[in-house]
C-alpha cells in the first residue's frame, strides 16, 4: 500500500491538496468528490475509501476548494453550489492520477457525494474516454442539469430511503440518463447514511459497481490522454 500527498495546481488560485493511496496490485482508482461544506478529510468518503482499497482499488481524495477558498466559504458558502468550478477542479484531479507513473495505467472511477456528485457527472459527460465508471452517494445529481443526458461511463445512484427530497430528484436525473446506470435505495437511511450499516452498504455497493466497471484496456492511457 503506497500513501502520497499531492499538490494540484489551478492556476490562478493556487493549489488544492489530495491524499492518493495505491494497493499493491490495484486494478483500479478512484478519484473521490466531496460534498457541500465537506473537504478531503470527509469521515464518511474515507470510510468508503477504505474499504475500496481493500478490494484493491486505487482511492484519490482531495479538497475541491484552495486554503483561501474554504476560508471565504465559511462565511458565504457562495462556491459549495458551484458546479462548474468544482467539475473543473475535479477534471484536474482526473488529470493528475491518469499522468501519475502509479496510476496512469489504471482505469478510472469517480465517487461524488452531495454537489461533488454533480460536479463528477459533468466531469465524466466531458470526458468519457477517460473515465470508467460512476457512483453517487446521497448526490445532487440533479445539479448536473442538461450534462446528465451526455454522460456515457456506467452510473450508479446510492441515496436513503428516507432521504426523500434528494430521493425524488435522483430519481427525476435517472431518467434523463442515457448511459446504463442504476438507482439503489439504502433501507432506512437518511442523507448523511449515519444508521448502523448503512455506510457500510454504501461501500459494498460502490466497491462492486467499480469492480464490475473496471478493465484494463490495451492503449488505455494514451487514449484518455488524448
Amino acid at each position: 500500500m503506497h500513501h502520497r500527498e499531492l499538490e494540484l495546481h489551478v492556476d490562478p488560485s493556487g493549489t488544492i491538496r489530495g491524499d492518493l493511496v495505491v494497493p499493491d496490485g490495484a486494478r483500479g482508482v478512484v478519484v473521490f468528490a466531496h460534498g457541500s461544506g465537506s473537504s478531503r478529510s470527509s469521515p464518511r468518503n474515507r470510510q468508503v475509501a477504505a474499504e475500496l482499497q481493500r478490494l484493491g482499488l486505487g482511492t484519490l481524495l482531495f479538497d475541491l476548494l484552495t486554503e483561501a477558498e474554504e476560508v471565504a466559504e465559511r462565511d458565504t458558502g457562495h462556491l459549495r453550489f458551484d458546479i462548474e468550478l468544482l467539475a473543473r477542479r475535479l477534471d484536474v484531479a482526473v488529470t493528475a492520477a491518469i499522468d501519475d507513473a502509479e496510476t496512469g495505467h489504471l482505469p478510472v472511477g469517480l465517487f461524488g457525494a452531495s454537489t461533488g456528485a454533480a460536479a463528477a457527472l459533468v466531469a465524466a459527460a466531458r470526458r468519457p474516454e477517460a473515465i470508467a465508471a460512476v457512483v453517487s452517494r446521497g448526490g445532487r445529481a440533479d445539479l448536473a442539469g442538461d450534462a446528465l443526458e451526455a454522460v456515457q461511463p456506467p452510473t450508479l445512484l446510492i441515496v436513503g430511503e428516507r432521504d426523500r427530497q434528494v430521493l425524488e430528484l435522483n430519481e427525476r436525473a435517472a431518467a434523463r440518463l442515457r448511459c446504463e446506470h442504476a438507482l439503489v435505495v439504502v433501507a432506512d437511511a437518511t442523507h448523511l447514511f449515519e444508521e448502523p450499516g448503512a455506510l457500510e452498504e454504501v461501500a459494498h455497493l460502490a466497491g462492486e459497481w467499480f469492480t464490475a466497471h473496471f478493465s484494463p484496456r490495451v492503449g488505455a492511457h494514451d487514449a484518455r490522454r488524448r
